[in-house]
């Protein structure tokens, strides 16, 4: 007999649960413990950079409006040459998805864990709930119901810095 597997998503839409029936389980005390285990959920392995080498300005929200650079030659954020690689640089996701620089809030909205690009899924995902988001970060799939923050990521011509702005 063959095993076939479904993702979290498509296995609770054929049950037809809505969300507020999963809030009602919830609120009972009923809880889905592995809300997001499973094969076709990797977990993300980040970049993050040890040092400061390489980035120019300010990538931390807490210090004011995301701007910065960052100088992809740098051993730091070379690895955003390749498609499917991400860095995290302060309070923003940088991923090269698919070919095309794209900079998120990197906090899920629903309770701030760090999430991660998928390359497979060309999607962010964040492996405490299971939210995933869009590359424009629209919310895909909850419990989060906010979309992330999206920045601007312009490529310079010779593909050697990324500037990430509000």
């Amino acid at each position: 007999m063959k095993q076939t597997t479904m993702k979290r998503g498509q296995f609770l839409r054929e049950l037809g649960l809505s969300s507020s029936a999963l809030m009602a389980f919830y609120c009972l005390g009923t809880t889905m413990t592995a809300c997001s285990s499973g094969s076709d959920d990797p977990t993300p392995t980040p970049t993050t950079p040890t040092t400061s080498a390489g980035l120019t300005g300010n990538a931390d929200l807490s210090k004011g409006a995301i701007n910065f650079t960052l100088n992809l030659t740098s051993t730091d954020f070379a690895t955003l040459k390749t498609v499917g690689n991400f860095v995290t640089v302060g309070s923003v996701i940088v991923a090269n998805a698919k070919g095309t620089m794209v900079a998120l809030s990197k906090a899920c909205t629903h309770e701030g864990t760090t999430v991660g690009y998928r390359s497979a899924q060309n999607d962010f995902f964040c492996s405490n709930h299971g939210s995933e988001f869009s590359t424009t970060g629209a919310v895909e799939m909850g419990p989060a119901t906010k979309a992330l923050t999206v920045y601007s990521a312009k490529l310079s011509t010779d593909g050697n810095t990324l500037t990430v702005s509000a």
